[in-house]
């Protein structure tokens, strides 16, 4: 019997865009949100921040939204806790930077 070849979309990851309406992170602060996916991607304002860019996609009030935004420590958050995605947290700012707790 021979071996049937791997089919792509057993082993390659979507790349789809994270839908949603387009929020501000302002909007968002200090509510508590079910965070259902987050991407990191170089952005496309290079001389600004950290170079790169972190979408966040969530539910509020059973509704699905995303920002976007430059934040070093959210995107550091990001990649250290994608595995424990889907969870609930709050966008906090403290000071000039944004933090999820």
């Amino acid at each position: 019997m021979e071996d049937s070849p791997k089919r792509f979309s057993d082993f390659a990851k979507e790349h789809v865009p994270l839908d949603g309406e387009k929020i501000k992170i302002e909007d968002v602060l200090n509510r508590e949100i079910e965070v259902l996916a987050m991407r990191v991607k170089p952005s496309k304002y290079q001389g600004k921040g950290t170079g790169s860019c972190l979408t966040i996609q969530f539910l509020l009030e059973g509704k699905k939204f995303v920002v976007f935004t430059g934040s070093g420590i959210l995107a550091e958050q990001a990649q250290c806790y994608q595995a424990e995605l889907p969870f609930l947290a709050t966008l906090k700012k403290i000071d000039r930077y944004y933090t999820l707790t």
